[in-house]
């Protein structure tokens, strides 16, 4: 049993992004090949509605998927085939851009806005597949309890329980564990799997290490087949993440990801031309 060590840490950056919403930048461009298949981690954590009330009005993606895990708060949205809702307290919108999606996510003043997006990397062979939306409330989301944590499961699988999701093309454990104080938490992983965790509160050990890490820090684990973390004396909590590297070329711009500098320019001109979407179009706007 080899026991997954810390390989790096990350504290990102505070920034702005959509029409002024103001969050913090955790893992990002210079992280993309050290986290793959993860290319792009912000968090929220704000009481200020004027933070983030801005919003994200409506933007493209094509060539990765984006997880929207929302803890606390009220995020409407609404996207280019037809779907509308909004992600509530606890609940997740899981988005397959594929071909290419137009999409905005507008939250809401609420007392606390707490949450994540994530983004996935798509393979070279599923880049352009048919885009697909996702809404999973919060009471779908499964927990595994016992004396020691709470864990709800996103995606993957823990202790025989299934996650509310599974990837269709990138497997990825998408896992938010809380540990009471002073226990421990641990779970197999597939030895060669790209394995992080983002600390939401508390304090903790990662590993065999016995540094207590604190809150609003992304820690990147090595190689080993298992994952183990142990709580302070406050409780822990953390979003463990999980999935198998897609090991291909990155080509970024901005909201579009591929593997190449000539599929972005295609995909920009296409946005220019008005053939971006190519799946039927509805209106929207």
């Amino acid at each position: 049993m080899k026991i997954r060590e810390i390989k790096k840490e990350v504290t990102g950056v505070n920034t702005q992004d959509g029409a002024g919403v103001r969050l913090r930048r955790v893992i990002s461009r210079p992280d993309v090949y050290d986290f793959d298949p993860f290319l792009m981690l912000d968090a929220f954590d704000s009481k200020n509605p004027d933070d983030y009330t801005r919003g994200f009005p409506w933007h493209p993606h094509r060539g990765i998927e984006t997880v929207t895990y929302l803890i606390k708060g009220d995020i409407e949205h609404g996207d280019s085939l037809g779907n509308r809702g909004s992600i509530l307290d606890g609940s997740c919108q899981w988005m397959t851009a594929g071909s290419g999606i137009i999409h905005q996510e507008m939250p809401k003043a609420s007392p606390h806005m707490l949450g994540v997006q994530l983004w996935v990397n798509l393979p070279k062979k599923n880049k352009m597949t048919t885009p697909k939306y996702r809404d999973i409330a919060s009471e779908k989301i499964p927990e595994v309890r016992s004396e020691k944590y709470v864990v709800r499961i996103i995606s993957g699988h823990l202790d025989g329980a299934d996650g509310a999701i599974q990837g269709d093309y990138v497997p990825v454990t998408f896992l938010d564990v809380h540990i009471h104080p002073g226990e421990s938490f641990s779970m197999d992983t597939a030895f060669n799997d790209t394995v992080f965790a983002y600390i939401l509160s508390g304090e903790g050990a990662f590993g065999t290490s016995p540094s207590i890490r604190l809150s609003g820090h992304a820690l990147l684990f090595e190689k080993g087949d298992t994952f183990a973390a142990h709580a302070g004396e406050s409780s822990l909590r953390f979003l463990l993440l999980a999935g198998r590297p897609v090991d291909e070329s990155v080509a970024w711009g901005g909201p579009i990801v591929m593997n190449t500098q000539e599929e972005l320019d295609t995909a920009f001109r296409e946005l220019r031309e008005g053939t971006f979407i190519k799946t039927k179009k509805v209106s929207f706007g």
